[in-house]
C-alpha cells in the first residue's frame, strides 16, 4: 500500500523543481521511473523502520489517521532521495530528512507513539517480545560496589 503518489511529490516540490530533478532524458518532463524508484526507496525505509513494531506496510484504510503523518515523513525522505541527485542538496531538505529518520528512530524505539485511534497491529514476524512490568530498581549494581 503507497503512502503517497508521484502527484503528491510534484504537488510538495512544485512543477519546475519536479521536472528539473526527474528528467533524465531532457524532454521536458519527468521520467516516471526515476520518481517511482524514489517513491518506492522512501516507503522501504519508512516500513524498515516501522517493522521493528508493527506490521508494515501500515493499511491507511484501516488507520486514516496516519496518513498525514506517512505522508509527510515519505514527502520528507523522497524530496531527499531526488535532491541528492543534482546536488548540491539543500539544507532545508537535509533538515526535513534528519527529522523524519529522528521520528521514526523514536516510534522504534517507543519514546514517540503513531497517532492512531486504534492500535496498529503488531508486527507477528517479530515472535515473543519481552515486556518489563513493575517499578525500577532501587538498588544497583554501582550502590552495591565495595561490598
Amino acid at each position: 500500500m503507497a503512502y503517497l503518489m508521484n502527484s503528491d511529490i510534484e504537488q510538495r516540490l512544485g512543477n519546475a523543481t519536479y521536472v528539473q530533478l526527474a528528467d533524465d532524458n531532457g524532454d521536458g518532463a519527468a521520467d516516471t521511473a526515476v520518481v517511482d524508484e524514489a517513491r518506492l526507496g522512501a516507503e522501504g525505509e519508512i516500513n524498515s523502520y516501522l517493522a521493528f513494531r508493527f506490521q508494515v506496510p501500515i493499511d491507511l484504510s484501516l488507520h486514516a489517521d496516519l496518513v498525514g503523518v506517512l505522508k509527510s515523513m515519505t514527502l520528507d525522505l523522497v524530496e531527499f532521495r531526488l535532491r541528492c541527485r543534482r546536488p548540491p542538496v539543500p539544507q532545508d531538505a537535509i533538515r526535513k530528512r534528519d527529522s523524519a529518520v529522528e521520528w521514526l528512530r523514536g516510534v522504534v524505539n517507543g519514546s514517540i507513539g503513531l497517532p492512531a485511534a486504534a492500535a496498529v497491529s503488531a508486527n507477528p514476524t517479530r515472535g515473543i517480545v519481552a515486556v518489563k512490568t513493575g517499578s525500577e530498581r532501587l538498588l544497583t549494581r554501582k550502590e552495591f560496589s565495595g561490598f
